[in-house]
């Protein structure tokens, strides 16, 4: 009997085994090294020099590292304000039974997040060009004068806004639907029968229920929103926007790390990026009612 008891403590941790190892590896290792990395001044192959807090005191005093932030902190902001409403209210919309071909509209909306970013950024060169662009094609059925989206610094936010919107809307569509499907059906029957509108019933009912939905996809908004790296790398050839105007934190990082060879102060930025992260998480979850559960 011991034996059994033994063995079916150990079989789970058998069959963890591996994903933990890979964990540890591949995600735990590199956060430590990373870590102690920033400590450091590395000046070659195998030769570095602890410098202690030099790296973090350089670092907030760079200003290319404040203007990549406020950039980075203004297009988390841009897809925020993008990228949790207009999902939710399509998919609300889609969520409906009277909504016709909706099965139809659900994956064509899903099949950007299907697509690689690559080829995303790749694409949307050319739908964002001065000239024959489509965004420009549609804003001149409006009267609208063409815009060189990828040549004006004050146009690179909005530019990889306007991509992030068109790439990760399926995917929050799936996540909002999640949580309508737990919302029993006879709570709006119920509201219906008091006389309950459709607004009220999305500001009263659905709203509320899906409150922790909502939340997760906004943090994972701001998380994906500060580590933005490839769609500025693709859009703009190397990440080199106008004016720098679109240099985020993660591709300054990969500037210093893999142009200068500045490793230390790489790790220092990785870091303070993820403290960053970090905190605005927080804040979001105090803001939210999230600690009071």
């Amino acid at each position: 009997m011991k034996s059994q008891r033994l063995k079916r403590k150990i079989v789970p941790f058998v069959f963890l085994a591996p994903f933990l190892g890979m964990f540890i590896i591949f995600r735990v290792w590199p956060i430590i090294s990373a870590f102690y990395l920033s400590f450091q001044e590395v000046k070659g192959i195998g030769t570095s020099k602890f410098v202690g807090i030099t790296n973090y005191v350089a670092l907030f005093g760079d200003r290319r590292f404040v203007s990549s932030f406020l950039t980075t902190s203004y297009y988390t902001i841009a897809t925020l304000l993008t990228l949790i409403p207009i999902p939710l209210i399509l998919a609300v919309l889609l969520f409906q039974r009277r909504t016709p071909g909706k099965e139809v509209f659900r994956t064509l909306i899903f099949l950007p997040s299907l697509t690689s970013l690559v080829v995303v950024g790749t694409v949307f060169r050319l739908i964002l060009a001065d000239t024959g662009g489509l965004v420009n094609a549609i804003l001149g059925l409006f009267g609208i004068a063409p815009l060189r989206w990828l040549l004006l610094p004050e146009l690179a936010v909005p530019s990889l806004a306007i991509l992030a919107l068109w790439r990760w809307t399926g995917m929050n569509i799936v996540y909002f639907s999640s949580g309508l499907t737990t919302i029993p059906p006879e709570i709006y029957e119920a509201a219906k029968i008091d006389g309950a509108q459709s607004l009220a019933l999305f500001r009263y009912i659905t709203l509320p229920l899906i409150k922790p939905i909502i939340v997760f996809v906004v943090t994972i908004s701001i998380i994906g929103g500060y580590q933005v790296f490839v769609e500025p790398y693709i859009l703009y050839p190397g990440g080199r926007t106008p004016g720098e105007a679109g240099l985020t934190v993660a591709v300054y990082l990969y500037r210093t790390a893999f142009r200068n060879f500045n490793m230390g102060y790489a790790a220092a930025i990785g870091v303070a990026l993820a403290g960053i992260i970090f905190a605005v998480s927080l804040v979001q979850f105090q803001f939210s009612g999230f600690f009071k559960k």
